[in-house]
């Protein structure tokens, strides 16, 4: 098996989210729960059991391998904590060349740059190691925050999806953005 990708940024090591990081990931989905869940579709009770959350894992994981999907995940320096995490799902190759990026960052982190800071090395190792030409991510009108983000790292708005997804319960529109491998 070949090595998994791993970076160092200034605040944060970047790597691949695997089974191992059962313990992490379930602290985070905890600490994070009620934040998380108006940005988030409706989580069943199940969810956040040990068996699924384990499952989740294996099939993160598993895509990962396949080449159809990654998540990257933000951890301390000493990798005892998530601090953040982001997902390239739905990876296309042949003419299309693109995904879709999703992302969290923990209540008590956010504010300081960090979600940048994962984004922008995250989204050049897929526009270099899965030679992709488009990352699109959306975000519902009212989260300024991703809206700031998205901007900051060069995403163009492209348009409104009316009723486009299920957050929190209710179907929400959602803008669209972009950002185009420019290698």
């Amino acid at each position: 098996m070949t090595s998994l990708p791993e970076f160092e940024t200034e605040h944060m090591i970047v790597s691949v989210l695997t089974p191992k990081n059962y313990e992490l990931l379930a602290k985070y989905e905890s600490d994070n729960r009620s934040h998380l869940s108006q940005w988030e579709p409706t989580r069943t009770k199940d969810y956040f059991s040990e068996a699924e959350t384990k499952k989740r894992l294996k099939l993160s994981f598993q895509d990962y391998h396949l080449g159809s999907s990654i998540t990257l995940v933000g951890f301390d320096k000493s990798k005892s904590e998530i601090i953040c995490l982001c997902s390239f799902s739905n990876i296309v190759h042949g003419p299309f060349q693109a995904c879709h990026l999703g992302y969290s960052i923990s209540k008590n982190k956010q504010g300081k740059g960090l979600m940048f800071e994962l984004l922008k090395v995250s989204i050049q190792y897929v526009f270099t190691k899965y030679k992709l030409h488009r990352v699109m991510a959306n975000y519902i009108p009212s989260n300024k925050r991703s809206e700031k983000l998205l901007d900051k790292l060069g995403f163009q708005k492209e348009g409104l999806a009316k009723s486009y997804l299920k957050i929190a319960g209710t179907w929400q529109d959602h803008v669209l953005t972009s950002k185009i491998n420019e290698n």
